[in-house]
C-alpha cells in the first residue's frame, strides 16, 4: 500500500496570506452552512447546472432562486462532503500563500474568481445540455496550482510517503506534482466522456490553464518566473525529523536545511 500526502513547500512567504485565509474561511463557512440546510434544495439553488446556465433548461424559482451566472460564483464555495473540502483547502493552503504573495492581495483574487469562472465555463462547454449541478472550489483551486507552476515549477513540496510500514517526507519537485495531477486530469476528462457524468475534470484542466495565462498577465512588474530550487529534489527525511524542523523554524515553512546550490540553467535568468 502507497499513501501520499503532501504537507508544505519549501517557499516562505513575505507576507501573511490574508486573502488566501478569506478563501479557506469562507468555504470551511459555506459548508457547515450546507450542513444545516436541505441539501436538495442546496445543490439545486446555488450549483452551476450547464443546462439552465446555456439557457437549455428552467427550475422552478423555488429550486433555482438566482440568475444561472451567479450560480458560477456561488457554486465555488460549495462542497459535497468532507474529503472534497478538505482535499481543496489543503491544495489551496499549501500552494496558494505564494501566488498571493507575488501577486498581492486584489490580484490574487482576480486570478482566483477569474479561473473558477474560466473553470465553470469549460466545464459546462464540455456538455452543455448536462443537468448535472457542478459544486465544489476546485476550478479555482486549479487555476491557483497553474500560476504556481509557472511561478515557481522547481519549488520542493514536502510530501508525506507511507510505504506499507516506512514512513517519509519526500521533497518533490512542483514541476512533477502538478504535472502528474495535470495529466491525470486531462486523462480522466477524455475517459469520462464515455462514461457519463462524475468528477468536473475538465474544469480542473480548464482552471489550470487559465491561472498559467492569468498569472502571466496579472503579474507585477519584475516578477521572476520558473525560479530556481530552494532544496534538493527528492531528498528525504524520517517524519519527526521534519517536525522538530518545522517547530525550530521562524518562517512560515519548515526549515530546507543548509542553502542549495544549484548549477546555473537558463531558467534562472526568465
Amino acid at each position: 500500500m502507497i499513501f501520499a500526502l503532501p504537507l508544505y513547500d519549501d517557499n516562505p512567504a513575505r507576507r501573511a496570506p490574508v486573502v488566501n485565509y478569506l478563501l479557506i474561511g469562507l468555504c470551511i463557512g459555506a459548508f457547515f452552512w450546507e450542513l444545516g440546510q436541505n441539501q436538495h434544495r442546496v445543490v439545486y439553488g446555488y450549483a452551476m447546472i450547464p443546462a439552465v446556465l446555456f439557457g437549455r433548461a428552467h427550475l422552478a424559482p423555488y429550486l433555482h432562486p438566482l440568475p444561472p451566472w451567479v450560480t458560477i460564483f456561488t457554486s465555488m464555495f460549495l462542497h459535497g462532503g468532507w474529503f472534497h473540502l478538505i482535499g481543496n483547502m489543503l491544495f489551496l493552503w499549501i500552494f496558494g500563500h505564494n501566488v498571493e504573495d507575488e501577486l498581492g492581495h486584489f490580484r490574487y483574487i482576480v486570478l482566483y474568481l477569474a479561473s473558477g469562472v474560466a473553470a465553470a465555463l469549460i466545464q459546462g462547454l464540455s456538455d452543455p445540455g448536462s443537468h448535472v449541478p457542478m459544486i465544489g472550489a476546485s476550478g479555482a483551486i486549479a487555476g491557483v496550482l497553474g500560476a504556481y507552476a509557472v511561478l515557481s515549477p522547481r519549488a520542493n513540496v514536502h510530501v508525506f510517503v507511507w510505504i506499507v510500514i516506512f514512513f517519509r517526507i519526500v521533497n518533490v519537485p512542483a514541476w512533477i506534482l502538478l504535472g502528474l495531477w495535470f495529466a491525470m486530469q486531462l486523462i480522466s476528462g477524455v475517459e469520462q466522456g464515455r462514461n457519463g457524468p462524475g468528477v468536473a475534470f475538465w474544469a480542473h484542466v480548464g482552471g489550470f490553464v487559465a491561472g498559467m495565462l492569468l498569472l502571466t498577465q496579472l503579474r507585477r512588474h519584475g516578477t521572476l518566473l520558473l525560479r530556481p530550487q530552494r532544496s534538493a529534489m527528492l531528498a528525504t527525511t524520517r517524519p519527526r525529523t521534519f517536525l522538530e524542523q518545522r517547530r525550530a523554524s521562524r518562517g512560515s515553512v519548515p526549515s530546507a536545511g543548509r542553502p542549495y546550490r544549484h548549477p546555473a540553467n537558463p531558467w534562472d535568468r526568465w
